[in-house]
C-alpha cells in the first residue's frame, strides 16, 4: 500500500476507529465535526466492521484491527472497545506511529496505564482519553470562577453520578464481566468521570479516600457470579484540606445520566448538573442565581467552547466534538487548555485502585500521585 504519511501533520487528518458500538458512533460524529476524513473501521469481525461502515458512513471496513492499525494512511486511531482490550490496542497503535484516542478507562490497572503513558511519551504521539464533561462551557465557567477566587477557599465538595440502566437483574452488558470490563465497573466507568471533573474544576487533588461498594445482584441474565460493583459511596479529603463525598450508582431508578458536582467555598457555592448543562447554580448566603450560558458573559475558555449562541442548547455530543477537535488541534501542534491525556487516564486508574482497596479493607487509603509511582520504579 502506498505510504501517504508525511513528516508534518496533514491539513485533514485521516481517522480510523476500532469498535462498532455506541461509542464508535459518538467518536465518528465528533471526528467528522472536527473536519477529519472518516477513513476506516475495524471490529470484532469483518462482517461487523462492514455493517458499521455502512451505518456510520465510513470510507473503508478493514478485515482486521491489525490491518487498520498498520495502514500508513491512517493518522489517528480511536479505540472504542471493551476495557480489557485497551492496553493491547493502544499499545499497537502507538508502536505503529499513530496518535490515539482511547476510551476510558485507559487500562484496567495502574501498571498497564503507566506503560501506555510512558509509551505515548517516548513515541512522541498525542494520546488522549475522553473525559468529555470538561468540555461543557459551564464546566469551564465553574473552573474559571474557582480559579479567580470568586468562591473563596473551598471547604466541601459533593459529587454524584447516577444511572439506572442496570437496575434490574435482567439488565445485562459486557461491562458486568470482570474479564472484559476490569475489576471495577461502576466506578471505573462513570466514577472516573466524576472524579476527573472534581479535580479539573477545583484544580485540587483527592489525597485520601474511604469507600464502600455494593453489588445488588450476584448474577444477571447472561452472567453468573458478578464480581463488579453496582454502586460506590465514598468520603475523601483533598490536598488543600477540603472534604467531600461522592456517590456512584448504575442502579438509581429514574436517573439516566445524572452527573452533578457542588463545590462550596467561603464566599459561594457552584453547582453543575450534566443533565442541565446550560446553567450553573451559584449560591450565596444572601440569595442565589442560575447563570445561563451566554458567550458574551462568560470566561474566555467557556466562551471558546460556546459554539452556539445563547438560547441554543448545547449538550453531550457538543462536548465530545470539542474534545476531539482539541485532540486534533494538538496533533497539528496547537495544545489547548484542559485536554485530557493518557496521564489523566493513569490518574483515573490510581483512583480506581484506591477505591477498590478501601472498599475491601474497610479503611481510609492514601491516593498515590503519579510522580510517586514513577519514583517507585
Amino acid at each position: 500500500m502506498e505510504n501517504h504519511r508525511t513528516t508534518t501533520a496533514p491539513s485533514r487528518l485521516r481517522a480510523g476507529f476500532v469498535g462498532a458500538g455506541f461509542m464508535a458512533e459518538v467518536h465518528s460524529r465528533a471526528a467528522r465535526a472536527a473536519g477529519a476524513e472518516i477513513a476506516g473501521i475495524a471490529s470484532s469481525s469483518p462482517a461487523s466492521a462492514a455493517r458499521a461502515r455502512d451505518r456510520l458512513g465510513i470510507a473503508q471496513a478493514y478485515a482486521s484491527v491489525q490491518d487498520l492499525i498498520e495502514d500508513d494512511a491512517i493518522d489517528v486511531i480511536h479505540v472504542c472497545t471493551p476495557n480489557a482490550t485497551h492496553l493491547e490496542l493502544a499499545d499497537a497503535a502507538l508502536k505503529a506511529g499513530k496518535h490515539v484516542v482511547c476510551e476510558k478507562p485507559l487500562a484496567t490497572n495502574v501498571k498497564d496505564a503507566t506503560h501506555l503513558v510512558e509509551l505515548a511519551a517516548s513515541a512522541g504521539m498525542v494520546a488522549t482519553v475522553p473525559f468529555v464533561y470538561r468540555f461543557h462551557p459551564m464546566v469551564r465557567e465553574a473552573r474559571a470562577r474557582i480559579a479567580s477566587g470568586q468562591t473563596g477557599r473551598i471547604s466541601t465538595i459533593q459529587g454524584s453520578y447516577l444511572q439506572d440502566w442496570l437496575l434490574s437483574r435482567d439488565d445485562d452488558n459486557w461491562r458486568v464481566d470482570a474479564g472484559l470490563g476490569g475489576p471495577s465497573r461502576a466506578f471505573a466507568d462513570i466514577g472516573s468521570h466524576l472524579c476527573d471533573l472534581i479535580e479539573f474544576v477545583t484544580n485540587d487533588r483527592i489525597t485520601r479516600i474511604g469507600a464502600v461498594s455494593r453489588t445488588l445482584f450476584s448474577g444477571r441474565a447472561n452472567h453468573e457470579e458478578i464480581q463488579t460493583e453496582d454502586l460506590v459511596a465514598a468520603v475523601f479529603a483533598t490536598d488543600t484540606g477540603a472534604v467531600g463525598n461522592l456517590l456512584v450508582s448504575q442502579v438509581a431508578p429514574g436517573r439516566k445520566n445524572r452527573l452533578m458536582i457542588e463545590i462550596s467555598g467561603t464566599e459561594s457555592t457552584v453547582q453543575f448538573d450534566q443533565e442541565a448543562p446550560e446553567t450553573l447554580w451559584l449560591g450565596k448566603r444572601a440569595g442565589s442565581e442560575l447563570l445561563v450560558r451566554d458567550p458574551d458573559a462568560l470566561s474566555p475558555e467557556a466562551a471558546r467552547l460556546s459554539v452556539l449562541p445563547a438560547g441554543h442548547p448545547q449538550g453531550y455530543q457538543d462536548a465530545f466534538n470539542a474534545f476531539v477537535a482539541d485532540t486534533y488541534a494538538a496533533i497539528q501542534g496547537d495544545i489547548r487548555d484542559g485536554l485530557p491525556t493518557f496521564r489523566d487516564g493513569l490518574r483515573s486508574a490510581v483512583l480506581t485502585e484506591s477505591i477498590i482497596e478501601s472498599s475491601k479493607c474497610g479503611e481510609w487509603v492514601d491516593v498515590k500521585e503519579v510522580k510517586e509511582l514513577e519514583g517507585a520504579r
